[in-house]
C-alpha cells in the first residue's frame, strides 16, 4: 500500500468518526440533510416489504416508522425507552416525552405518536412480552431499558442504530438514503399536505424555522399540486 492510500485510508476513518459524532448530537449539516433524500408512500411500502423478510422484522418496522410517522431522530428513537411508550394501563401513549438527555440537546420534546405508530409499537412489544408480562412491565426495572434490543440484548445506540438503518437501505436497493430520511420525509409528507409551519417547528422539536425549512424537500407532485391552485 502507497503513500496515498494510507492517506486516503486515514481520511476516510475521519470523515466517518465525525459523522458519526455529528449524528449522535444530532448536529448534521445542511449539506448532509440534503443527501439523506426522501421516500414517497410507494418506496417506503417497498422498503417495509423488505424488511418483512428478516428476522427482526417487526422491531425494524417499528425503528423505522419512529422516524417515518413520529419524525424523531435516529438517535431518540435509539434512547426510547420502554418506560417512555407503554402507559400505566399497558397501552401505547400518546405521546413520547423526551428529556434533553434523550434528545441529546439542550431542550426536552414532545414525540405526538398517530394511531398507526402506535399499533406498530404494540405489535413489536408483543413480540417480547405477553399481555400478562406488559402488565407486569409496571412493576419491573424492565420498563427502565432500551425500547429496541440488538440480537446480544443490548440497546442500540445512536451509532449502531445509524449503521443498522443504512444496511437495511442498501440491503432494500434505496440509494441516497441514510438514518435521516424518516425525519425529512416526515416533515415533507406534512408540508405537502398544508400543515402551518408552526406546526412543523413543534413536531419536530425546532426553534428557528429556517431549520424545519432545510429539511423539507420540495417535490415534483407538490409544485404540480400548487401550479393547480392558479
Amino acid at each position: 500500500m502507497d503513500i496515498r492510500d494510507t492517506l486516503a485510508k486515514m481520511v476516510g476513518k475521519i470523515k466517518q468518526r465525525n459523522y458519526a459524532a455529528n449524528t449522535d448530537n444530532h448536529l448534521l449539516t445542511e449539506e448532509e440533510m440534503k443527501q439523506a433524500r426522501t421516500l414517497n408512500d410507494k418506496e417506503l411500502n417497498l422498503l417495509l416489504l423488505y424488511v418483512n423478510t428478516r428476522k427482526y422484522a417487526q422491531r425494524d418496522r417499528a425503528m423505522l416508522l419512529m422516524t417515518y410517522w413520529g419524525g424523531m431522530r435516529i438517535g431518540e428513537t435509539a434512547a426510547t425507552k420502554i418506560k417512555d411508550v407503554l402507559a400505566s394501563d399497558d397501552t401505547i401513549k400518546q405521546e413520547i416525552n423526551l428529556t434533553a438527555e434523550q434528545t441529546k440537546g439542550r431542550y426536552s420534546r414532545t414525540v405526538v405518536l398517530n394511531d398507526k405508530l402506535r399499533k406498530e409499537i404494540m405489535a413489536y412489544l408483543l413480540t417480547r412480552f405477553t399481555k400478562a408480562e406488559l402488565i407486569a412491565l409496571q412493576y419491573s426495572s424492565t420498563k427502565e431499558k432500551p425500547l429496541f434490543c440488538t440480537q446480544k440484548s443490548d440497546g442500540f445506540n445512536a451509532n449502531t442504530a445509524c449503521y443498522h438503518f443504512h444496511m437495511l437501505y442498501k440491503a432494500a436497493g434505496l440509494e441516497g438514503c441514510s438514518s435521516h430520511s424518516g425525519r425529512r420525509s416526515f416533515l415533507t409528507e406534512l408540508s405537502s399536505k398544508s400543515v402551518p409551519l408552526k406546526v412543523l417547528m413543534e413536531l419536530a422539536g425546532h426553534r428557528q424555522a429556517q431549520t424545519t425549512m432545510r429539511y423539507i424537500n420540495v417535490t415534483s407532485d407538490m409544485k404540480r399540486a400548487a401550479v393547480e391552485l392558479i
